[in-house]
């Protein structure tokens, strides 16, 4: 399958396209934490935060994680 195609069937582009199957099914559980407030209970490495921040799904607030629109967008 395309990703235009792909695009074509969701209507937005997938973040995690440059990523290892292995590697996008864990950041977006990563994203699924963050949404559940569970990082205390699942703290989130330094590099999976930066990696999540740079593709624009996460931003700090108060030094807490919490979703973009984009983020909320990559779980829908």
């Amino acid at each position: 399958m395309s990703l235009h195609y792909a695009m074509a069937m969701t209507d937005k582009p997938n973040p995690f396209t440059d990523f290892s199957v292995e590697r996008a099914i864990a950041l977006r559980w990563i994203l699924r934490d963050i949404k559940a407030k569970r990082t205390k209970l699942s703290p989130v490495s330094e590099n999976d935060l930066r990696e999540l921040i740079e593709l624009g799904l996460v931003e700090m607030r108060d030094d807490e994680p919490v979703l973009t629109n984009s983020g909320h967008a990559a779980l829908d």
